[in-house]
């Protein structure tokens, strides 16, 4: 853990795909976090009428565009999936404006805990793909079993056996995500059993028994 900042204790939190990170991340939030999540901006920053979304049709095409003017995510992810170059693009376009609207977020967090401290958790899946581990006084780190987790987006998100493989292995791995880990979460039990240790990782955070 880095020396905090003001009165915030800024928390990363990342996993794998499907590895149980949004149920840490509600957790959190109901003991007292402010969670920013970098899906929901991701989204937000390539809205139609955005400057992110003529950026990336700028550097795609028309052919990124639903019939509504939106980004079609499908599309794209088929354009930059196996692509690094395209990916890179895309995430040069996305990624800054996440982080400024992160931090716009945080700034709001600090400014409403009045001189108390606050606790902002930023949800960030391509944390450790990204190298943002350093931006953190602690970094929590959400692991489940390979299996598990392929079960989980065949059955949950509709996902085909070998495309739930192929996107796990378009991540970095777990013993990357190990590395820059100061708690990591094994969901290899009951949900139960994650919020309990997401609890101690509160009470570790602030002093505070949850």
């Amino acid at each position: 853990m880095t020396e905090q900042r003001e009165h915030v204790i800024d928390v990363g939190l990342t996993g794998g795909i499907a590895s149980g990170k949004s149920t840490v991340a509600a957790e959190l939030a109901a003991l007292g976090a402010t969670v920013v999540d970098a899906d929901a901006l991701a989204r937000q920053v390539v809205a139609p009428g955005t400057a992110g979304l003529a950026e990336v049709v700028a550097a795609f095409g028309e052919r990124v565009l639903t019939a509504a003017g939106e980004m079609d995510r499908p599309a794209v992810g088929a354009l930059v999936f196996g692509d690094d170059g395209a990916r890179e693009r895309l995430n040069g376009i996305i990624h800054p404006r996440v982080r400024a609207e992160a931090s716009r977020l945080r700034r709001e967090a600090i400014d409403a805990a009045g001189g108390g401290r606050a606790v902002v958790v930023q949800d960030i899946p391509l944390l450790v793909e990204t190298g943002q581990a350093d931006r953190f006084d602690y970094v929590v780190v959400v692991q489940a079993p390979l299996e598990e987790r392929v079960r989980r987006m065949v059955a949950d998100r509709g996902m085909t056996e070998a495309d739930a493989r192929a996107r796990i292995a378009a991540q970095a791995t777990d013993e990357e995500r190990a590395a820059v880990a100061d708690a990591l979460l094994r969901n290899d039990a009951t949900r139960d059993d994650l919020r309990r240790a997401v609890r101690r990782v509160w009470t570790e955070l602030t002093g505070e028994r949850a």
